[in-house]
């Protein structure tokens, strides 16, 4: 990628959306190599900015501005060059790791949806919503992740879009509450805030424990620059699932779990322990 002082700004603009939206992942992307490192923000700033627009932008029109990122976007694909830092750093991650533009306009497709859909009815429906919202996502990351190997990307497509898979529906359920009260919005098919029961909940972690389960076998391939930053997002994501599933489904729709950032560094220190010993 570019290394002249704008494209190196525009990087480090993605880097501080990533610290300062989502510290674990931002904990979990130190544990990249350096070059994969820098390309993962620009991946994250892009999408992060896609959806701040959607979720907290109310005051303004949502739809001309995620008009105007996709324009622009589409507009600094075409020059190489955009005036907008974040999408700067990620058109420039798009070009040198020859993501699909199918993939982000899936991600948009999705982002588009959030404007105007308010529930999901059926299984078709929200697997579309999620594909374009988080596995494309994955995807996008896996291109960076296995650097232009056509094939060792084919081979892990569908673990890294369960992965993706997973943690959306983790975040489903730890924002049930913000999702519900304040942006009106339902993605399990068939559960209201008025009917989620612990019935549902044990449904629903079923499912997202079942893709967990076929992510983690293909996270073990993936080469070791980016192995174990996956490796820790995944059981950053997995002590998450396990407090949800120990919280009854009365308290969840009222509360927002998190795990304590002394937990994180206890999960840190160990799968760093884990990989220096090969046993990940």
């Amino acid at each position: 990628m570019n290394n002249d002082l704008y494209t190196k700004t525009a990087f480090h603009t993605s880097c501080l959306f990533t610290r300062n939206y989502s510290t674990s992942f931002y904990s979990a992307t130190g544990l990249l190599a350096p070059q994969i490192r820098q390309a993962i923000y620009g991946i994250y700033g892009f999408v992060r900015l896609a959806d701040e627009i959607v979720d907290t932008f109310s005051g303004f029109s949502q739809q001309e501005l995620l008009e105007q990122l996709e324009e622009e976007y589409q507009e600094g694909r075409r020059t190489g060059l955009s005036l907008n830092p974040v999408i700067h750093a990620f058109i420039c991650v798009v070009n040198r790791y020859h993501i699909d533009d199918s993939l982000v306009r899936a991600f948009l497709g999705s982002m588009r949806a959030d404007l105007t859909k308010k529930v999901y009815h059926t299984a078709e429906e929200i697997n579309r919503y999620i594909y374009g919202s988080a596995d494309v996502v994955g995807l996008m990351c896996l291109k960076v992740f296995t650097d232009n190997d056509p094939a060792l990307y084919e081979r892990l497509k569908k673990s890294a879009m369960k992965l993706g898979s997973a943690f959306q529906k983790i975040n489903f359920l730890r924002d049930l509450k913000n999702d519900t009260e304040i942006l009106d919005r339902s993605y399990f098919p068939g559960v209201t805030r008025q009917s989620f029961c612990e019935r549902d909940k044990r449904h629903i972690i079923a499912g997202i424990e079942d893709d967990l389960s076929e992510a983690y076998t293909g996270l073990r391939q993936l080469p070791t620059s980016s192995r174990l930053g996956v490796y820790l997002a995944y059981v950053y994501y997995s002590k998450l699932l396990e407090k949800i599933k120990k919280t009854p489904a009365h308290t969840l729709i009222n509360k927002r779990i998190r795990v304590s950032d002394f937990n994180k560094m206890l999960l840190f220190t160990r799968s760093f322990l884990l990989n220096k010993v090969n046993l990940l």
